[in-house]
Parts: structure tokens; sequence; C-alpha cells
């Protein structure tokens, strides 16, 4: 088997997450790594083991690379994506996909024209369960959505002191709580249930005005004890906190929440679909199991398992029932997916997995809920 070589650009992280993933796919092997500078390169490549290290630039230049993947702060997502594609090579780009719809645009277009395999990763999708979801909603066994309940909820910005380039507009948007979580709730919201979101009504809050800025680097989740003289005072204007009433196109309801903040909530993502016949309920804490509510008669517990679940979900299960699968294996799947287009050349007609146009989508209503909260009214999508 002839193996698809990748690049990898960034090691936050999501970067080393990402190479994981791709690591456990029998046709792809992440040849090269890239970083800032080459000496950063190096060092990143030789921690991950991996033989080959570049400048962005440099990468590019690499013709056996056929596939990038940017795991990059938001501002380089579209630089990168865009200069990726123009090289010839397939992008999978993390959310989200650009700083702008104007960008975000741009990049559909041009991924559309080069007819080069483009996701973006919202790999939350992949839980099986998720796939599930989608399946029984398809098949109607979920009815007709009355209304939806989300959250998405985090405590690693619970203290003032707690700090990434997330916490930068320059770096990460003007949004950052909705932007950088709230995205994959409205996007597998969206999924699952098929409906599309048509107007907001949003209200932010800012629990931490300002907050303690390290003097020293700090990577992601990392907990580094930092000594007081070792920070600087910064004003923050992205959220913390939001609330997002949602109005759908077959006339209902929903309501999400979205916190950065939150102590004990790890990484929590809660989604409660009511329908005509049934009720779902599922919390990506406990993602191997699926709460089904009947009006007359017992409600139900689904628990992850190929040989209780429809065929169609079956394709992103890997074990068998009581065998848990979680956060590492959506990407996995996701990923192979991706890779069964880009071993066949070239973008699928109908794919499987989120796209350019998914990002776009996103993006889209992430502006509406951020100009709603501006407005303090409703916005239409």
């Amino acid at each position: 088997m002839e193996k698809i070589k990748v690049g990898v650009v960034g090691t936050g992280f999501i970067g080393p997450a990402h190479i994981e993933a791709l690591r456990r796919l029998p046709n792809v092997e992440v040849a090269a790594l890239c970083e800032v500078t080459a000496e950063l390169a190096k060092q990143k490549a030789d921690s991950l083991g991996i033989a080959r290290s570049y400048t962005f630039d440099e990468l590019l230049k690499q013709d056996d690379i056929q596939s990038i993947h940017i795991c990059t702060p938001n501002f380089l997502h579209y630089s990168q994506s865009k200069a990726a594609l123009e090289a010839g090579k397939h992008v999978i780009c993390e959310k989200p996909l650009a700083k702008d719809l104007k960008e975000a645009e741009e990049l559909v277009e041009l991924a559309a024209q080069s007819g080069l395999v483009n996701a973006v990763h919202f790999n939350l999708r992949y839980y099986p369960l998720a796939r599930q979801m989608r399946v029984m909603r398809e098949k109607g066994d979920l009815g007709e959505v009355y209304s939806v309940i989300g959250s998405y909820l985090q405590d690693w910005l619970f203290y003032n002191t707690d700090y990434n380039w997330r916490l930068e507009p320059d770096k990460s948007g003007d949004s950052r709580a909705i932007a950088d979580i709230g995205s994959h709730l409205m996007d597998i919201l969206e999924y699952i249930t098929g409906l599309k979101t048509v107007a907001v009504l949003a209200d932010f809050n800012t629990i931490h005005k300002t907050r303690k800025k390290p003097l020293k680097a700090v990577e992601t989740y990392s907990g580094k004890m930092l000594q007081p003289e070792d920070y600087a005072d910064v004003p923050i204007n992205t959220e913390d906190h939001a609330n997002v009433l949602l109005r759908f196109d077959n006339g209902n309801k929903g309501v999400i929440t979205v916190s950065q903040v939150s102590a004990g909530r790890k990484n929590q993502m809660k989604l409660e679909i009511a329908g005509s016949k049934k009720t779902f309920a599922w919390n990506s804490e406990a993602p191997n199991e699926m709460w089904i509510g009947n009006r007359d008669g017992y409600n139900e517990s689904l628990m992850r398992d190929p040989s209780l679940m429809y065929s169609e979900a079956r394709s992103v299960i890997s074990f068998p029932g009581g065998h848990n699968e979680g956060f590492p294996d959506t990407s996995k799947q996701m990923f192979r997916e991706v890779y069964e287009a880009i071993a066949a050349g070239k973008q699928p007609e109908n794919p499987t997995f989120p796209t350019f146009a998914d990002g776009y989508r996103e993006l889209l209503i992430c502006e509406k809920i951020l100009e709603s909260n501006k407005k303090q009214g409703w916005v239409e999508v």
C-alpha cells in the first residue's frame, strides 16, 4: 500500500491530536511537521517522532506531500488554507475556516474550482451516537423536531489568571466562546436535526473584564504555575459566556448556552432534542450512552454498541459494545472518510465529512450571533 503523505501545520493542543488520529489510519503517513521557525519545527518534530520539519513556505514546496492539516491559530487559517490549495494540496483546516465571511467564501470558491479535497475539523459529529441520532431522525424515529436545548461548558478560562491566544481578537476573532466551542454546538445541532437556523437572539457576558496575561508562554491546557510578577493586566472584550435563542426553518425554536467559566465542566457538550415521537439526550463527557424519552412507555438508554445501532452509524464505530470510544476516535473516524476521498483524488459530489462549505455556514451563524449581541435584538441568518 502506497501511503498518502501528510504535513501538519501547528503544534499547540490540536495539532498533536490530529497527528495521533492520522497515525491510526493504515493508508496515511504523517511525513512532515511545520512551525513558525525551522528551529521550533525541528524541536517539535523530534519530540513527536516525525522525520521532516519545515517552515510553512518550505512545506508547500515538498512535492510528495499530498495533504496539509492547518492546526494554527484562527488568524492564519485563511492565508494558509489558500496557499495550500494553490500549491495543489488537499486541505483539512481547523475551525473557524477564516476570520470573516469574505475570506471563507473565497476559500469555498477556490476549493470548488480546484477539485481538491477540503474539510473542516467538526470532529464532534463523529461520536457514534451523534451519527445514530441523525440516522434515527432521518428514518422518522424522532418525528418532527419540536425544540432543541444545547450547551457547551468548559472551565479552562475560569480564573482571571487563565490565558490563551484565543482571548486576543487579532488572533482569534471578535467572538471567542461562541466561535471556539459554540461553532461545534451549532454544527452538530444542524447535522443531527436536519434543520437550518434562520434567526438568532444573543446575549453575551464577559465575566473577567480584565485578565492577567502571562509574560511567559503557556500552552493550552498546560496548567503551568506562574508567580504574580509573571503577569500583566489586559482588558478582555470577548465573551466568557453566551446565551442564544434560535429559530429554525420548521417554525420551531431552540436555545443554547456556551461557557468557558463553568467550574468542573472540562469539555461538556449536552444536547436535548425533543421531537413529536421521542426525545434524544446525549452528553459528550459520557459519549457512549444516549437517553431516549417516551411519552407513553418506558424511557430507554442506548449504549454505543454496533449490534444495536443502525447500519449507517456502524461505519464510525471500531470496537464492540462495552469497549468505550471517545474524543480521540472522532478525529480518526472523520479523517478515515476524508482520506478515502483523498485516495480517490478529488472532493466527492456529496461528502459525508464536513467541508469548507460547512465551515462557511458555521462562520455565518457565529457572525449573526455576534451581530445580535451587539444590537441586543433578533437577527436573521
